[in-house]
């Protein structure tokens, strides 16, 4: 494993942002890379910037080895990385390992016909059953993780949109593959790889196929691959299980080297609408005996629903209720909802301010999603939007921003001083420490 020296991510401060809806484009964003240096930022994570469709806001990739070229070309982004690292400031990608788009060229050749050398790249069945236990994750867009091929009469498996067909880990053609394309990206000089829906890599019958054995062999291969080629590159992983489940994407120190803590960010936000923080002290206990060469990645919200799924049904309602009191944002049939925070507190500043004391008072890397430090709130309702994810992602708002910048009371500035004052390599907090035995 590489030295303690090279855990650069322990000290990260985390942006996560679009770059057309942050700055129009690569060189838009190279333009105001400054920007993160006032905030406090140290990492930006970028958000999917491949060729797609976009009918999933570009987590529908339909190549893997370019941008879109509405954003600009591989060449802006090579000077964004450079950029960046003159600031000190590192770069993580998505990188999406569950599907494709189905205009990828892959699907495009897999669907053509039953003998096609791409058709094992995916999942198929004859018949619209299969794998009856596994997650549908946009029950509000699909009935059913099947999806009809009309070119072949059968169907091929989806978890999340209908457009976007899940891989075939099973496949070592397709672990290879997906392989060359972190490669890419890795030579293009990017510190890190987000990989996006980690839970779901391989399907088995009778099972919920979430974080199967399966899949953590897939993710220990993917490290193995990454760690010895480019040892300073690590993989954050998605994945909202309990926290006993989430310690496993590190497997040990062998899987992911770091984790978003979804518990945390429940707890947290349990505690802004109780007013009373010993969850999040509780759930903080609980957080370490992982491996010394993992992190967390701590959150408040995401371009993402706000997810509660490790909640009991009785306290998620209720949070939704403190979170959403008019429902107008709901998600996966109103268990969960879109909102962000300066909705939540409705623009008030002091209120915004103790959310991110919190965020940025606990162990491990923060990530601020962006415009939260300036108070953007959610984009108006309208007709025919049922993934209310999109409401929470609209343009960064450079007007405001400015005009923040240059009031030193400003919430940007009372944000900037709590993410500067953040100590570098937060300790475990002795009670948590004592925890582990």
């Amino acid at each position: 494993m590489a030295d303690t020296k090279m855990y650069w991510w322990k000290n990260a401060k985390i942006y996560e942002l679009y770059i057309d809806k942050f700055a129009g484009d690569i060189k838009g964003l190279t333009g105001r890379l400054d920007y993160f240096t006032k905030l406090g930022i140290n990492c930006l994570h970028i958000l999917p910037h491949f060729p797609s469709p976009m009918v999933d806001d570009g987590y529908d990739v339909m190549d893997y080895r370019n941008v879109r070229p509405e954003l600009g070309t591989l060449e802006d982004f090579g000077m964004l990385v450079k950029e960046a690292r003159a600031r000190n400031i590192r770069i993580i990608i998505d990188i999406v390992l569950n599907h494709t788009s189905e205009q990828h060229p892959w699907f495009q050749e897999a669907r053509a016909s039953k003998s096609n050398s791409k058709r094992d790249y995916y999942l198929w069945r004859d018949v619209q059953f299969g794998f009856e236990g596994s997650v549908n994750a946009f029950p509000d867009i699909k009935s059913n993780n099947w999806i009809p091929n009309p070119q072949t009469g059968d169907y091929y498996f989806a978890t999340f949109y209908p457009q976007q067909p899940d891989l075939n880990w099973d496949n070592p053609e397709v672990q290879a593959a997906m392989l060359d394309n972190m490669d890419f990206w890795a030579e293009l000089g990017v510190d890190g790889f987000r990989l996006d829906a980690a839970p779901h890599l391989i399907k088995r019958e009778g099972t919920t196929s979430v974080g199967l054995p399966e899949t953590h062999a897939i993710i220990k291969l993917i490290r193995k691959y990454i760690e010895e080629k480019y040892p300073e590159v690590i993989l954050l992983a998605e994945a909202h299980q309990s926290i006993a489940l989430t310690k496993k994407y590190f497997g040990e120190g062998d899987e992911c080297h770091m984790a978003y803590h979804f518990p945390l960010m429940e707890a947290m936000w349990i505690a802004l609408a109780i007013g009373e923080r010993s969850g999040v002290e509780k759930m903080v206990a609980e957080s370490f005996n992982i491996p010394e060469n993992c992190g967390w990645a701590t959150f408040l919200r995401n371009h993402d629903e706000i997810s509660l799924s490790t909640l009991q049904p009785e306290a998620r309602a209720r949070l939704v209720a403190f979170l959403d009191p008019q429902h107008l944002y709901p998600f996966k049939k109103g268990e969960y909802t879109s909102v962000r925070i300066a909705n939540v507190f409705n623009g008030d500043v002091q209120k915004i301010a103790v959310a991110f004391e919190i965020l940025y008072s606990q162990p491990g890397s923060p990530i601020m999603y962006y415009g939260d430090e300036i108070g953007m709130k959610n984009l108006p309702l309208a007709e025919g939007i049922i993934d209310t994810r999109k409401y929470v992602r609209g343009a960064f708002d450079w007007q405001e921003a400015e005009k923040q910048m240059a009031d030193p009371d400003s919430l940007f500035n009372r944000v900037a001083q709590i993410i500067h004052n953040v100590p570098a390599s937060q300790p475990a907090p002795p009670s948590a420490t004592a925890a582990t035995g």
